[in-house]
């Protein structure tokens, strides 16, 4: 029997998972923009999203969500947070109803706070789901850099199918059953990727970078702990792996916004000028409004909300963090 394989999202990142993925099994592409879905079902390239990368020759494309999903025996969601419930509400009538789904997005739901695989459980209670999540840069595991991931999953039956859709020579997949730990971990970086980003164009140096990183994986930790996510999960690829390589790297959309609010840009006109979404722009608040609920402090995502809300500026921003009293670390 054939394993089909849906990777709904044609943006770079769901274009590369599903280009990982056709190695292993027949895989179909949902595309909302039908040049998107033509230059990968003809030319096997993205050139919108990923340039003149070549793309794996068994990878089909379409604007049909129907062709894409109907017969697939596991569903990969590549949308982006904001607009994820829509799309999951057009693709649940048309997909087996015991067909499981893995998000690949890193962000929370503006106004629920919910968490990608929280939307899913909502809309189809019923439905095995999971995350794919860790320091995984589109650009790097397209062209076969040495890359690890983790999948979360309540689902035994589908961490072990995890293996199977997901590794490849280069693509090392690690199984977790921390689903809330692990989608907190890939939503709160991108947050703190835009704290360092801000950093970075006040013209501050690695010192104050990695004090952001540190002290910023402190504020994960707490808010996620408080949320019921393992301690350990934090530590790893989920929420350090994926802080380093989010808040350092040159590639990441968070740390580029970041980096030009710090240079006295508004955000509008930052991310009016982006292809793709920074998920942390709409994650920020979702994070601080978590936070007050929890009664957790992370001050270093409060301001980055503060800054996105036009509340204050990023220098004013930086010299609250400042002041700041000191203490014993925690």
């Amino acid at each position: 029997m054939t394993f089909q394989v849906a990777v709904v999202g044609g943006g770079s990142w769901g274009t590369t998972v599903a280009h990982l993925v056709s190695h292993n099994f027949p895989t179909s592409l949902w595309c909302r923009d039908s040049a998107v879905a033509k230059s990968v079902d003809q030319r096997n390239r993205n050139t919108k999203y990923l340039g003149k990368s070549k793309l794996h020759s068994r990878l089909a494309a379409s604007t049909k969500l129907k062709d894409v999903v109907s017969q697939a025996d596991i569903i990969l969601m590549a949308i982006p947070s904001q607009s994820y419930r829509e799309v999951l509400q057009k693709l649940l009538p048309l997909s087996k109803r015991e067909t499981p789904i893995i998000s690949l997005t890193k962000g929370l739901e503006r106004g629920t706070n919910l968490t990608m695989t929280q939307v899913i459980a909502t809309e189809s209670p019923e439905r095995p789901t999971g995350v794919l999540t860790g320091p995984n840069l589109a650009a790097e595991v397209l062209s076969g850099d040495a890359t690890a991931a983790v999948v979360a999953t309540k689902s035994e039956f589908l961490r072990g199918q995890a293996f199977e859709v997901f590794s490849t020579e280069t693509f090392r997949v690690y199984t977790s059953d921390d689903v809330v730990g692990c989608e907190l971990g890939g939503a709160f970086k991108n947050v703190l990727a835009l704290a360092v980003g801000m950093t970075t164009g006040l013209g501050t140096g690695d010192n104050t970078r990695a004090a952001v990183v540190t002290r910023g994986l402190a504020e994960l930790a707490r808010l996620g702990s408080a949320m019921g996510g393992s301690p350990e999960t934090f530590s790893g690829l989920a929420g350090l792996g994926d802080l380093v390589a989010t808040c350092f790297s040159p590639q990441s959309r968070n740390r580029y916004v970041g980096e030009q609010l710090g240079k006295g840009r508004k955000v509008q006109e930052v991310l009016g000028e982006m292809s793709n979404v920074a998920e942390g722009v709409a994650t920020a608040p979702a994070v601080t409004s978590l936070a007050k609920k929890y009664k957790v402090e992370t001050p270093i995502s409060d301001q980055v909300t503060a800054v996105l809300e036009g509340k204050t500026t990023v220098t004013d921003a930086y010299d609250i963090l400042l002041m700041r009293e000191q203490r014993s670390e925690r």
